[in-house]
């Protein structure tokens, strides 16, 4: 270890190099379709990365990292299919552990994610969105690594600055010191609200469900406030007009019955232009059953596709809601371009990378733009690793709220075996439930308890059992 005055104030941050990649994957069925945008998901596998690090004492550690690899959101083209998408996220962890192996000169955490997605974005040319996919899981699992090395949790290491948050990888526009102060500052919540996403095709009451499920799991609207207690939701929208104010109307009679809720609507890049948009509001507010479901809106997410976002201002439309991106937040300058066309919002998401989103806290906090804000978007993150390692990121950040999905469209661990699934349940038991087969997210009163996320590692008590997955093709 040695003490890096680049970093900020004398914090030590230590060195390390990664040594070892290995890459797996599970395929995960949904128990409902999961309708976002112009996309219906009813399956994905799911990535597994076990990283090995080793400091400059010699000393070795392995950890890990999990994320649905989920077609048609990181690449919505529609010339590739869904198996193609699949295959991209691949190949940008391939690419991505290529170039990770090639650092040779131990460095830190912080710098050596940096780099690993700059060469990656670099090799992989086109869709940064997809590119940095493989860089993020090596950051965490490399994290998960140093932290089991050194004996301590994910929150100990980013509030000491261990992570290495400084030098010449951080932005021009970042303060090393305002950034250690900042990071000391942060303290995580013992339990932090589950915003529930209502997706397209989803039944709003149980009249709705032509072909039932029978797990014993909520599969209405209805159901999911009474088994979970929710009081945050996120809406998707499909950019129909007609389809979408009647849909809502149907919402809200559902939600109107709660004494109070908040709601965020997620355009997932369905909206043509700032026109069409306007339209739907304006018809919003004209429709008395849709009073109380507007004034509980707190933003709306992505309503422009990346192709068009960073071309259509806001205008107008910037006074009546605050605005958040999510597609188009695909590099370190993203969030400033979209705040001069009246954005206020940028979405943490692991899948973007963890540094991207500490980053993106450090800038709103330590800026002297008022009225910025961070948001905690899900990309179906799975029981496990995944679902652990954004609660942990999205509460030491402050958050009090984050959407999760990955709970309600797949039933908790799913193809893991018992033996695994016995481990994290009893390594979490603040965190899950026991079900018919398995550990299942616990959410009661709306919200999840994750006390236990300070444990030795990155947010796990476990690891997965690697041994009988399926190597990565």
């Amino acid at each position: 270890m040695i003490v890096d005055r680049n970093i900020g104030g004398s914090v030590t941050a230590p060195r390390i190099r990664v040594t070892e990649i290995d890459a797996f994957e599970r395929d995960v069925r949904l128990r409902l379709p999961f309708r976002f945008g112009a996309a219906t998901l009813v399956k994905a596998p799911q990535a597994f990365l076990r990283v090995r690090v080793e400091d400059e004492e010699g000393r070795t550690a392995l950890g890990a990292a999990a994320e649905m690899m989920v077609p048609k959101w990181f690449d919505k083209n529609p010339a590739f299919t869904p198996a193609q998408n699949v295959d991209q996220l691949r190949t940008s962890i391939r690419t991505a552990a290529a170039a990770a192996l090639e650092q040779s000169a131990p460095t830190t955490l912080f710098a050596a994610a940096r780099l690993n997605e700059m060469e990656t974005v670099r090799r992989l040319p086109g869709n940064p969105l997809a590119a940095g996919f493989g860089p993020s899981l090596i950051a965490r699992a490399a994290l998960d690594a140093y932290c089991r090395l050194a004996g301590i949790s994910f929150f100990e290491a980013v509030r000491g600055n261990l992570v290495g948050i400084g030098g010449p990888m951080l932005p021009g526009d970042i303060d090393a010191d305002a950034a250690s102060a900042m990071l000391t500052g942060l303290r995580p919540a013992g339990a932090i609200s589950a915003r529930h996403t209502i997706g397209l095709v989803d039944p709003i009451s149980d009249s709705d469900i032509v072909h039932p499920v029978g797990d014993g799991l909520p599969e209405s609207l209805e159901a999911v406030i009474t088994r979970y207690g929710n009081r945050w939701f996120k809406i998707k929208l499909s950019g129909a007009i007609d389809a979408d104010i009647d849909r809502l109307t149907r919402i809200a009679a559902v939600l109107d019955r709660l004494p109070d809720y908040r709601v965020t609507v997620d355009g997932n890049e369905q909206f043509g232009s700032a026109e069409q948009l306007a339209a739907l509001l304006a018809h919003i507010e004209a429709t008395p059953r849709l009073a109380r479901l507007r004034a509980a809106i707190a933003f709306v997410e992505q309503p422009f596709s990346r192709a068009i976002t960073m071309e259509t201002p806001l205008g107008d439309l910037a006074a009546q809601l605050p605005f958040l991106i999510d597609e188009s937040d695909d590099d370190d300058g993203a969030f400033a371009a979209a705040r001069r066309l009246g954005y206020t919002g940028v979405s943490s998401k692991t899948c973007k990378g963890i540094y991207r989103s500490i980053m993106k806290a450090i800038r709103i906090r330590t800026g002297t733009v008022p009225g910025l804000f961070l948001s905690g978007e899900d990309l179906t993150c799975q029981a496990g690793l995944a679902v652990q390692q954004d609660l942990a990121l999205v509460s030491l950040l402050g958050l009090s709220h984050v959407e999760r999905n990955g709970h309600h469209y797949v039933a908790g661990m799913q193809v893991a075996p018992q033996a695994e699934k016995a481990r994290f349940a009893a390594a979490h038991p603040d965190l899950y439930e026991q079900g018919g087969d398995g550990p299942l997210l616990s959410i009661r009163d709306g919200r999840i308890t994750i006390t236990s996320l300070g444990a030795v590692g990155y947010a796990s008590g476990a690891l997965p059992d690697f041994e009988v997955m399926m190597p990565m093709s």
